[in-house]
This record gives structure tokens, sequence and C-alpha cells, in this order.
């Protein structure tokens, strides 16, 4: 399996959007696409893989701005968790809210679920419900995978944790006590070498993130 990852930082909220897949298969997914859909497309060329699958950790706006249209321009189904599905009818609230011209709600075409394994090529991701930052957030865990010097598992964190940092909870949905469970039991049970791709900034590690980061120290020592 020959793994294709790459990121694409989306404005105005620096937001990663990430394309992985699998060029043995000529298979790829799109987890979290806030924008800049033609390079997406472009770099799913150039690496030869068809997006045949969009994934969403949760539906808050710059997470979602660009679902319809990357959807549109490849047929590739939309997947989210149920419990993310009022948030995502509020996307034109969303963008009132922000000052954003307005966005264009998605179709979801399936749902995500605890347990569920979802394969890409010879990838495959497992769902994790991870709230606290936004209803119905997720985490996909993946394979381990040799990637820029690094090996362990990928896992497609959303907002739930940053290096040095967690997902806020003042927005409607949050809640800091859930979010801490979230990250106790989706986060820290998995083992040290693992990648942590997050909604925002750099890549980090649960092993960085267990011995530095300020709030997993304050609330788990």
């Amino acid at each position: 399996m020959k793994l294709v990852l790459e990121t694409f930082t989306v404005q105005p909220f620096s937001e990663n959007t990430y394309l992985v897949g699998d060029a043995d298969a000529g298979v790829a997914a799109v987890i979290d696409p806030g924008g800049r859909v033609d390079d997406i497309l472009r770099s799913a060329r150039l690496a030869e893989v068809e997006v045949r699958l969009i994934l969403g950790t949760h539906a808050h706006i710059d997470h979602v701005s660009g679902v319809a249209e990357l959807a549109a321009r490849t047929g590739a189904p939309y997947w989210l968790h149920p419990d993310a599905l009022p948030f995502l009818a509020q996307l034109p609230l969303q963008a009132q809210m922000f000052g954003l011209p307005p966005v264009p709600v998605p179709q979801v075409d399936a749902h995500l679920a605890a347990g569920q394994v979802i394969g890409v090529g010879g990838l495959s991701f497992t769902v994790r419900e991870a709230p606290g930052h936004a209803p119905g957030h997720v985490v996909l865990v993946g394979p381990t995978v040799d990637f820029e010097g690094h090996h362990g598992p990928l896992v497609f964190c959303g907002d739930v944790i940053f290096r040095g940092g967690i997902g806020r909870t003042d927005l409607p949905g949050g809640d800091t006590a859930t979010l801490r469970d979230s990250i106790l039991r989706e986060i820290l049970s998995l083992p040290d070498e693992a990648l942590l791709l997050s909604g925002h900034g750099p890549a980090t590690t649960v092993g960085l993130e267990r011995r530095q980061n300020p709030f997993l120290r304050q609330w788990f020592g």
C-alpha cells in the first residue's frame, strides 16, 4: 500500500483539510474539506487517486465549507455523525455569526458511528466518538504507517486536541467536562507514537501531548 497524505490549510480559520489515500489502489478520501477544492483535486490527480469518500469529524463551518462543491465535482458521498446534523443545518447561521458569505448545506449520504471501520483502498479507519468541542465529533484512527520519518498510527482528530492545546468549548454544544472525558478515553488510550493530525496547526503525537500539553498536565497530572 502506497500512502497518499496531504494537508491543505484553508483560510480564514487556518483549518486543515486532509487528502488521504492508497496510490496502489488509486482511491482516496478527503477529511473535513473546508475549501481549496481545486487544489485538492489537482493533488489527487498528481497522486493518481480518485476521491471516493468525504468524511467529517464535525460540522463547524470551517470544516464543511468545501463539502458541497467537492461532492458535486467528484460524486463522492459525505459521511457525518448523526449528532452533528443539527449543527450542519445551521450553516447559514454559522456563516452569519462569523460575517462570512452563505455556505450551501451539503447532503449527508451516510452516518458515522462508534466502532465503524471505513476502508479506503488498503487503508482502514476506525470511528471513535469524541464530543465536547462539538456535538457528533468523531476521531478517525487509521493504521500504523511510515510518514515523513514518523512511524505510528494515523489519527485524524479534528478539533479535539492540538499541539499544546485543546478544542474550544465556548461554542454552542461545547462542554469542557465532556471534552476532557473524550480526550482521556479516545486520545490518551492510543499509543504514544500515534500521529495526531488536527483540524488546526501542526501535527503532534499522543506522547508529546501527554508530556507537554498544559491542559492535559493540569487535568491528568
